[in-house]
Parts: structure tokens; sequence; C-alpha cells
């Protein structure tokens, strides 16, 4: 079976303070992206899509895509703020665009088969990429990969992540919670999501009626966004959609601030990945 990695790549890390995409990590400037994609094709991944700003192309296909291609086979999508459903407008005034569930959206012309999405500042593990591939090959249901809080905080600072509340092996739900640190009272194997989803093509139409449906109920028409849990939530309680939960006891490795990043390179060394 064929199957695909979309690499949502357009967001800028403002806590980290710049590109954390590009930010090298390995022994010979390897950066997280490289990994990921690195495990995806080991685990038998035969396409990766980069999602991008249209402004970022040039440098992106020099520094990060001609690398991957040696891999796979790559494609690019571009996530533009005005790029909305029909029958929909862009707000006068904003500048950003709206999410990681318009950055799937993105895609939706590139896709055809089960497909993967993750960040492309993150490392996952090579588990993940395993197990997301052995399920698309037994099922045809949705999943995600939840990872423990404890092996996904930050010591230089709080995190934001998706609380996950999981029935039966399935996500009965998911909550963002904010400013999460060691000492926010969560237990540290608390289920979360790191945003690494496993869908069908034909999600693409429930995306695109979710985020029409959010544009038309704007509460801040300049800052708002539409995120891949509130989406997932959403369909959960209102289609009763089945997500399999799949989980993996592997550390997640990842930059949300500066001083982030001496740790992810020892992190990094030690699991000694030979390219």
């Amino acid at each position: 079976m064929q199957t695909t990695l979309l690499i949502m790549a357009a967001g800028a890390g403002s806590r980290f303070g710049g590109l954390k995409q590009i930010e090298p990590v390995g022994k010979n400037g390897e950066i997280l992206l490289d990994y990921s994609v690195y495990d995806a094709k080991k685990a038998g991944f035969s396409k990766a899509v980069f999602v991008i700003k249209p402004e970022m192309e040039k440098d992106f296909r020099e520094l990060i895509g001609k690398r991957a291609e040696k891999l796979m086979d790559v494609d690019y999508a571009f996530q533009k703020g005005d790029d909305l459903p029909e029958g929909c407008v862009f707000p006068k005034g904003r500048t950003k665009p709206w999410g990681t569930v318009q950055a799937v959206l993105a895609a939706k012309n590139k896709i055809t088969t089960p497909f993967a999405v993750i960040n492309s500042d993150d490392y996952y593990g090579a588990h993940a990429y395993t197990h997301m591939r052995e399920h698309f090959n037994s099922s045809n249901e949705m999943c995600m990969v939840a990872y423990e809080l404890g092996k996904t905080l930050s010591d230089n600072g709080t995190v934001t992540r998706g609380v996950c509340n999981v029935k039966g092996g399935y996500l009965a739900g998911i909550t963002e919670y904010y400013d999460l640190d060691k000492n926010t009272g969560l237990a540290m194997d608390t289920k979360v999501s790191m945003n690494i989803w496993g869908f069908y093509p034909d999600i693409f139409k429930r995306l695109e009626e979710g985020f029409s449906k959010f544009l038309k109920n704007l509460e801040d028409p300049m800052k708002q966004e539409y995120i891949l849990p509130v989406f997932v939530d959403d369909i959960i309680k209102n289609d009763n959609a089945k997500i399999k939960v799949l989980t993996t006891k592997d550390t997640w490795i990842g930059m949300t601030y500066r001083e982030d990043l001496e740790y992810v390179k020892k992190a990094i060394a030690k699991l000694n990945y030979e390219f």
C-alpha cells in the first residue's frame, strides 16, 4: 500500500525566535525534519508533501527538499491565508494563515493515499511511523500517535498540549491545555497529542466543512486559528468519528524555546543515526 507523509512546515516558531525547521541539530548539519523523512521512509512511506508558505519555496527546496528527494518522492503545497472555502472572505487586515487545518487542506490535491500528518519541527521517534504504517495496512480507521506528557515537556518554559481522553483504545475527546510544566498537576503518563495524525483522503471533505463553519463563526478575525485537535474533537463529538489511539514509549524531541537547542542536539546524538 502506498502511503504519504504530509509535513506542516509553514510555521515560524515565535517562542523559539526563528525558523526551527532549519536549525541544525545533527553532527552533519541535519535538521529535525531529516530524521522524520528518514524514519518514515524506513517504515514504508513512499511520498512526502511539504506544506510551506509560497515565499519559502526557493530556499526550502534548496535547503531541505533536495535532501528529502534522495529518500522518497517529494511534492509541495502552499498555505495561503486567502485560500478559503467557497463563500468565505479573507478579513481585511489579517496577515497570518489559519492554522493546521488549513495547512492540511492546502495539500488536498496532492494526496490520494492514506497519509500521516506531522509537524516539521518535532522528532517523533521511528516507532511512530512504524505503528502508523502497520495501522494503515490493517485498518481503514483514522488514527493518531499519543505520547506521555512527561516525555514532551521543556525544562525552559511551559508548553501547550492536546490532552487526550482515551476510552477502549479510541480517542473520546481532546482538550488543549496551556502553560503546562512538571508542576501543573497532570500525571506525567497522561496521553497527549503531538500533532501526528493518520487520515485517509476522504478527510478533506470534512476538513473543508469544518473550516467553513469556523470561518463563519469567527470571534477574532485577526488572530484566531483553526487547529487539528479542535477539528478532531468536533468530529468525534458531533459525527461519532472513530480515531484509533496508537501509543509509543518513544520520547518526543522538539524545540519550543531557543534554550532547548542544546538538549535536542545531545538527545539526537544518542540515537546514533547514520544517514
